[in-house]
């Protein structure tokens, strides 16, 4: 671990921001593939209607998380320079596109495309997830970014 945390320029009174949002596209995604099964099982236009808003939700606030984390990769020199976290923002885009994509599917019909395609793009999305997750992790806690010490906190407002 670095003898310095790397700080989140997109905080709130030092608390980053990408890593506040992300549980909530995270959670969305995940339920979704738990949406889809639960229409294949039951053909139950309810599990349709929850698909179509976890896939709306995940997109949605994915893209406002993935702007945070944006911020912080172009703006801090320490991430910037950092190889994991190209990775993490490449991965990131990919799943949030393919997310997107999944709620354009279902949008107006939203058990029309659940077989083959939104099923698809679900697990790979949640694939992709998986693997952004372990470099956002690795990031956190390998390299400490947005990550605050109390001992790194004292030495900033004494600055």
């Amino acid at each position: 671990m670095p003898s310095e945390p790397i700080h989140s320029r997109a905080a709130i009174h030092g608390h980053p921001l990408h890593p506040a949002l992300v549980h909530f596209p995270v959670a969305a995604l995940i339920g979704l593939v738990g949406a889809d099964a639960g229409w294949i099982l039951t053909g139950d236009a309810f599990w349709a209607r929850a698909g179509l808003w976890l896939a709306g939700v995940g997109a949605s606030v994915g893209w406002l998380a993935a702007l945070a984390g944006l911020v912080d990769l172009v703006t801090v020199r320490r991430i910037r320079h950092m190889v994991i976290a190209w990775c993490h923002a490449i991965l990131a885009v990919m799943l949030l596109s393919l997310a997107s994509f999944n709620w354009l599917l279902r949008l107006g019909e939203p058990e029309a495309h659940i077989l083959p395609w939104g099923i698809y793009v679900s697990l790979l999305t949640a694939g992709l997830l998986a693997g952004a997750g372990y470099l956002g992790g690795r990031l956190v806690y390998e390299n400490a970014v947005g990550v605050v010490t109390r001992e790194a906190s004292e030495r900033q407002t004494r600055h």
